[in-house]
């Protein structure tokens, strides 16, 4: 079922409002610093609530429920170590990236290990985040397919090219303050979405819980049980959480790139803890949106069955919301891929900018040659991202655990590097990427040969990287002494 006319009319004035809202900002960009760090300007609370957007995004809404909907509240244990995570980036990395100007996360590699492992990192970034983020693009492609079905296509590439067109305008303030609006859009769009469901169940939560407890257990947020084979057990979730968050948060310049634009370091640390407690919210509210359509869709099940559990939200919000609220349900959850997609587009322009066209392109480039070249990386961006969503169509792995699995894979050998560079002194440029590879090699073994669960990857990357980064330098120290003797 498409779209009703009202519904339509709603999102497509929401798509222009947004869009317009986020052109705005291009009067003041008139430097690298103002495009790509908002002139470092930005409150700690806006900061706080972007974090939390670019990091869940569309995904949330899209996969989260469906999550819940098939099993049970046991991803909550890796939002846990999210927590974790945060706390290590905000007392160990943010500080360093604090002691200098930096524009990216690996101008501090640089700073330490030269720069061979600078464009190691930043090129691992590029390459993941652009994987990532195509999966999240197709994301959108999901839920538009439900809204339209017979200009799926045209509808992304309208949304794409609207996402596209205030990101090359209004540079990271832009992004920054429609993240704000967005995300407050569709995480009250998502409670009202929540309220007709619960009106729409006999019985009410009384009965949500009943089916629930029938059902296996589904608001059960625990699970001790020892294996690398499950992602979502205690264990697998607090260390698997906060090495994936450690990475993600602290080596990642799609979530760096919103720290270094802080006033200052307090504010960056208090902008990275405090989004832990919307984060927490983020997820248990929509964890309890799939739990809620299990039992709704129970009682009235659907005219035809969800090929897949990514369908199931979008298609309540279309097919059970009065017109008009179905209309501002769907332009918020829209509103979630606007907001990540921006965030990428202008992480990934500026890493391409500061870490390699500067550096052996045009070192003396000028403010704004750079800023008109940083405006063009970040169209070139978006053709990348959609070429990508549409390869991404044909796989099955649902989008949420998808997306986190390619992150995961080259993340333990980003963190160890970072790692090395903060907690140690002796680690030399060639242990740190001598690690860096052999913590990616362990982990293409580990997927290849065993069916150890992906919230595993970082901590195993992580640890490969750190011990031999650290052990390889020990012993080139060691020869040259004694060569030197």
């Amino acid at each position: 079922m498409a779209l009703r006319a009202l519904d339509l009319a709603v999102v497509l004035g929401y798509l222009a409002a947004i869009t317009w809202f986020g052109s705005t900002f291009r009067k003041n960009q008139r430097t690298l610093s103002d495009y790509f760090l908002g002139g470092r300007q930005l409150p700690w609370w806006a900061l706080a609530l972007s974090v939390v957007s670019a990091e869940t995004s569309i995904l949330t809404i899209v996969s989260t429920p469906g999550i819940s909907y098939r099993s049970n509240f046991g991803f909550l244990q890796l939002i846990l170590g999210y927590l974790v995570g945060r706390v290590v980036v905000a007392f160990v990395l943010i500080p360093r990236y604090f002691s200098g100007e930096l524009f990216t996360a690996y101008q501090f590699v640089e700073r330490r290990f030269g720069r061979t492992v600078k464009l190691f990192t930043a090129a691992l970034f590029l390459t993941t985040r652009a994987l990532a983020e195509g999966v999240r693009v197709f994301a959108i492609a999901i839920v538009v397919q439900v809204a339209f079905p017979s200009g799926a296509l045209a509808a992304v590439a309208i949304i794409v090219a609207l996402t596209l067109f205030y990101t090359f305008q209004g540079g990271l303030a832009a992004v920054i303050w429609t993240d704000v609006i967005q995300l407050s859009i569709y995480l009250s769009g998502t409670a009202v979405a929540l309220f007709v469901a619960l009106h729409g169940i006999h019985g009410g939560w009384a009965q949500v819980r009943e089916i629930a407890q029938l059902a296996g257990g589904k608001f059960q947020v625990f699970d001790f049980h020892l294996s690398l084979h499950d992602p979502y057990l205690f264990w697998s979730g607090l260390v698997g959480g906060a090495f994936l968050t450690s990475a993600s948060h602290g080596t990642d310049q799609l979530i760096v790139q919103r720290l270094l634009a802080a006033r200052n370091k307090r504010q960056s640390q208090a902008a990275l803890l405090s989004s832990g407690v919307v984060i927490l919210g983020q997820f248990t509210l929509f964890l309890t949106v799939g739990v809620v359509l299990f039992a709704y869709y129970r009682q009235s099940p659907p005219a035809v069955a969800f090929a897949r559990s990514d369908q199931v939200f979008p298609a309540f919000v279309v097919n059970e919301l009065p017109s008009g609220l179905a209309g501002l349900l769907m332009a918020a959850i829209l509103a979630a891929g606007m907001a990540n997609l921006s965030a990428a587009l202008n992480s990934l322009a500026s890493s391409s900018v500061v870490d390699f066209y500067k550096p052996f392109f045009n070192p003396a480039a000028d403010e704004q040659r750079s800023l008109k070249l940083s405006r063009y990386f970040t169209l070139a961006w978006g053709v990348v991202l959609i070429a990508i969503a549409f390869a991404a169509a044909h796989l099955h792995q649902g989008v949420l655990e998808l997306a986190l699995t390619i992150a995961s894979v080259p993340y333990g050998s980003m963190l160890g590097i970072f790692l090395l560079g903060a907690l140690t002194r002796r680690t030399t440029p060639a242990g740190a990427l001598t690690g860096a590879v052999a913590g990616l090699a362990a982990l293409i073994l580990v997927i290849l040969f065993t069916s150890i669960a992906w919230t595993w990857y970082v901590p195993i990357g992580t640890s490969v990287t750190f011990t031999v980064g650290w052990t390889a330098s020990l012993l080139s120290s060691r020869r040259m002494r004694l060569e030197a003797d």
